[in-house]
């Protein structure tokens, strides 16, 4: 597997009034590792990453299996193998309240959760203001190994991704990456 995946802790940054999707990964140091450009007004979500912003070596494929579907699943595929890591797939109806996700393996069976951590905070943010950072917590089994947060900035959609409590390894990083990648490009549109 690529050392990027390795980190414990990762931060997302997009820019919010950008006209296309850019996203920047960097490490703990704040070095960029990984950029991500989502293509505008496609039908079919199919996000690249690559492992700098010249775009030579893709190491991550996000790839939506609907066109349009409210209840999105997105295949994750490690591009340097073309083998499939997992998937993710939306909650459709009860993403309604509260931003909802499932973790899939590489047979599609449910392993784990991504979801907002708070349903009251969740309330808040869709019916008064959107300017209430998001906070998601994935979880494998009943144990939480990733913290997703999102720090308020009006210009840059800024998302902390943490896996420090997952020693165990729990979750594949690529599919803890992609979701982040997710959160940004479809909960964030949203916003």
């Amino acid at each position: 597997m690529n050392a990027i995946f390795q980190y414990s802790q990762y931060t997302l940054k997009r820019q919010v009034f950008a006209l296309t999707g850019k996203f920047r990964f960097f490490d703990p140091s704040g070095n960029l590792i990984m950029f991500s450009e989502q293509k505008m007004f496609k039908l079919r979500e199919d996000i690249r990453v690559y492992s700098d912003e010249s775009k030579t070596q893709e190491v991550l494929a996000i790839k939506a299996r609907q066109i349009i579907d409210f209840s999105a699943a997105f295949d994750v595929v490690d591009s340097a193998s073309g083998a499939k890591i997992g998937a993710l797939r939306r909650r459709g109806l009860q993403s309604i309240l509260r931003d909802e996700w499932e973790i899939l393996d590489v047979n599609d069976n449910v392993i784990g959760s991504l979801f907002e951590d708070s349903m009251g905070m969740a309330l808040l943010r869709r019916f008064l203001s959107s300017l209430i950072p998001q906070n998601y917590d994935i979880t494998i089994g009943t144990a939480r190994v990733a913290d997703l947060k999102q720090n308020f900035n009006p210009f840059t959609y800024e998302l902390n991704i943490d896996f420090s409590m997952d020693v165990a390894h729990q979750l594949d990083r690529r599919l803890g990456i992609a979701a982040g990648i997710l959160l940004a490009a479809i909960e964030g549109r949203q916003q």
